[in-house]
């Protein structure tokens, strides 16, 4: 059994919505004059997606969501993706944001950007909250995020363990205890 013992601030809520009104600004620039459908990735991006998405400054902005897992209530990745819930929208000739909360070993979005480019999406990239490198275990290319970590099992602001914590304003690395 694993238990949270101790929590340490990593990103202040306030260095988040700084950084998160940058994010917003670049991807307004990049996309300026193009359709384009942002994907958040339930449920851990939720939050993150929603601050992002106010500071996006552009009505040619669609939303869509999609549920994948390979955690579980697990702190390592399984390594089979799971499409638990599809998006709504069609992808074909469309330039699609995939927003995510944390990219770790990249299998996940790997496989997602995967599918889009396969439905025949006309652009794919991807925005993380955070790009952590400590399990990468597949080369992903993140074209926006927040903030880079070596390693750490964080929480807060969205991510979570085993459903917990994703409330909290900021980012914490979790001290855990395995019983």
């Amino acid at each position: 059994m694993i238990t949270i013992q101790e929590l340490k601030p990593v990103f202040t809520a306030e260095q988040i919505q700084k950084r998160v009104k940058e994010l917003g600004e670049q991807i307004t620039r990049d996309y300026e004059g193009q359709d384009f459908i942002c994907v958040g990735v339930l449920s851990g991006a939720v939050i993150f997606f929603s601050d992002l998405l106010k500071n996006i400054d552009s009505t040619r902005v669609s939303l869509d969501f999609m549920r994948v897992s390979s955690y579980g209530s697990a702190t390592e990745t399984s390594g089979v993706v799971k499409i638990i819930e599809d998006v709504k929208f069609n992808m074909a000739g469309k330039n699609v944001l995939i927003i995510e909360d944390l990219i770790d070993s990249g299998l996940t979005m790997k496989k997602v950007k995967e599918v889009f480019i396969e439905r025949g999406a006309k652009s794919v990239k991807l925005c993380a909250l955070i790009n952590k490198k400590e399990r990468r275990e597949v080369d992903v290319t993140i074209d926006y995020y927040g903030f880079e970590l070596d390693k750490g099992f964080i929480l807060g602001y969205g991510m979570d363990f085993d459903g917990r914590y994703r409330n909290l304003p900021a980012v914490y690395e979790a001290v855990i205890k395995e019983e």
